[in-house]
């Protein structure tokens, strides 16, 4: 029998941009709470929030101090459970991020690993080469930009070793041959999990595990960070016995699930992380990267099943995440890049497998071009003002009314301010629509879920334009600059007006 999430539509909420409960500005597991409503008439299976573990809010969350308790800002740990209880009683399960690769800076192992060296073995601590040690370990960088170590200033006030962060300096990289590191992650999986959480995404699945002679990165462009085939920080075999670590504590917990997310080159590499002692579900962001193109669009829907397939996994589908220029604004922005972002999520509801919606999507929001005075991100200062970062896709979610907060809050000075012109994007400008994007989202899940066309794991192309499930829909869609002819069959729905019965570019149908 199939696993639920194997064919589940999972909703990211952005916790800080969602919604609101307390006037603060910033999004809560209460604000969460409040708009389950809206999550359950799209007609999602899962929700999956962004970290919401007590933190510094360096890298907004993803510098985690205490990852057994929720921080106040969020709400506290009664925000969550009130968030289960409600979110079950409507049949939404709930995953949660679980940020095993590094902790907070505040996290009390760092802390005292600064002032006491003798308990610095939970983290990467190294000498520094040169004279005095003044040279990094290494010359790997940071994916925020700069160099990826930090010196310390020894208790004594000297300048002593330095410390690995992959990512900000607020975000020391544990150590993984420690095995209190991985006693202290079973505490946290089953501590979240005795709570009634449903699983977990995972952060930097491809992370954690580091060569012990951590040699030197041949290629240091910032471009292709995450990317590059020989890059020693990432993927290394080692991860594969932390991911079987933390599916074997799952096991205990029938029903939760694993997602990771997983950036490594090649279907081989990719396919070790969905091996059947390790992740049930791993992101493959070809889908992401592909160019409104008919041929990449095709190339990378192939890939994408292809490493699923060669271990009998579940394929998982994104168009967007709090990481990437959102889909409306990626593929050409305005009116086209609405028109074909609505034509790609009918071309990825109609993929098998399980299919994430980012909070947002559903009402066709752009990214916003942001003052450089409210940006947030740590890119934006790592990288010397000169990467803007990822808040333009964070901006909060519009609700209701015509001028900003656009009921996301009672405050309108929101964490990060809000486009006067979303006055025509909120859910219920939307709910009032019947062709509103929202009205079609809801469509589109509600089709998905309850029809038998949609059975099947497999699917066959017609042509770069066209493929068919095995249950019988089939789904076409149009990226070139002329009207298509539409396949055989009854239409199901479309992304946007047919024109004199054929299928007019940046539009796509379902058909059975």
């Amino acid at each position: 029998m199939a696993q639920w999430w194997s064919h589940a539509v999972f909703y990211q909420a952005y916790p800080r941009s969602f919604r609101d409960s307390n006037g603060d500005g910033v999004g809560d597991l209460d604000g969460v709470t409040t708009g389950l409503d809206h999550l359950a008439d799209l007609g999602v299976d899962a929700l999956w929030l962004n970290p919401v573990m007590v933190s510094p809010m360096a890298d907004h969350g993803y510098d985690v101090a205490d990852p057994r308790d929720v921080d106040p800002l969020f709400g506290g740990l009664d925000a969550l459970d009130r968030l289960l209880d409600a979110a079950h009683a409507r049949g939404i399960r709930v995953t949660m991020d679980l940020v095993p690769n590094h902790t907070s800076s505040a996290h009390p192992w760092f802390v005292e690993a600064l002032a006491n060296p003798g308990r610095r073995d939970r983290y990467i601590f190294r000498d520094g080469r040169g004279p005095d040690g003044a040279q990094p370990p290494n010359n790997w960088v940071s994916v925020f930009g700069g160099p990826a170590w930090t010196r310390v200033t020894e208790p004594d006030g000297t300048p002593g070793q330095w410390y690995l962060h992959l990512f900000d300096p607020a975000q020391p990289d544990l150590n993984w041959n420690n095995p209190e590191v991985f006693e202290d992650l079973e505490k946290t999986l089953r501590f979240w999990l005795d709570r009634g959480v449903d699983g977990f995404r995972i952060d930097v699945a491809h992370g954690m595990a580091k060569p012990p002679d951590l040699p030197d990165m041949s290629v240091t462009d910032t471009a292709l960070l995450r990317n590059s085939d020989d890059d020693p920080r990432f993927d290394n075999d080692s991860v594969h016995d932390i991911h079987r670590f933390i599916r074997r504590v799952l096991d205990d917990y029938p029903d939760t699930v694993a997602v990771g997310e997983v950036w490594v080159h090649g279907n081989e590499r990719f396919a070790r992380y969905l091996r059947a002692d390790e992740l049930h579900l791993g992101f493959n962001f070809r889908l992401v990267k592909a160019d409104y193109d008919a041929a990449e669009i095709r190339d990378a829907i192939d890939n994408a099943m292809t490493a699923a397939a060669l271990e009998g996994a579940t394929p998982t589908w994104t168009l967007s995440n709090h990481d990437v220029v959102r889909e409306v604004t990626r593929y050409g922005g305005g009116a086209q890049g609405l028109a074909r972002a609505r034509a790609m999520a009918l071309v990825m509801l109609a993929l098998p497998g399980a299919v994430f919606i980012y909070n947002g999507e559903e009402l066709g929001l752009p990214n916003v071009e942001l003052p450089d005075a409210v940006l947030q991100d740590p890119v934006w200062e790592r990288s010397g003002h000169t990467e803007r970062g990822r808040d333009g896709c964070r901006v909060p979610m519009p609700w209701a009314g015509t001028a900003p907060p656009f009921g996301f809050s009672s405050t309108p000075d929101t964490w990060l301010p809000m486009p006067d012109e979303w006055a025509a994007l909120t859910v219920e400008r939307q709910l009032a629509d019947p062709s509103s994007t929202l009205a079609f989202y809801r469509r589109a899940v509600q089709l998905r879920s309850a029809r038998g066309e949609f059975d099947g794991s497999g699917i066959e192309w017609v042509d770069d334009q066209v493929f068919r499930r095995p249950g019988g829909l089939t789904c076409a869609f149009n990226t070139g600059t002329t009207p298509l002819p539409l396949p055989d069959g009854e239409i199901l729905l479309t992304s946007g007006e047919l024109v004199d019965g054929m299928l007019p570019p940046d539009t796509a149908a379902w058909l059975v």
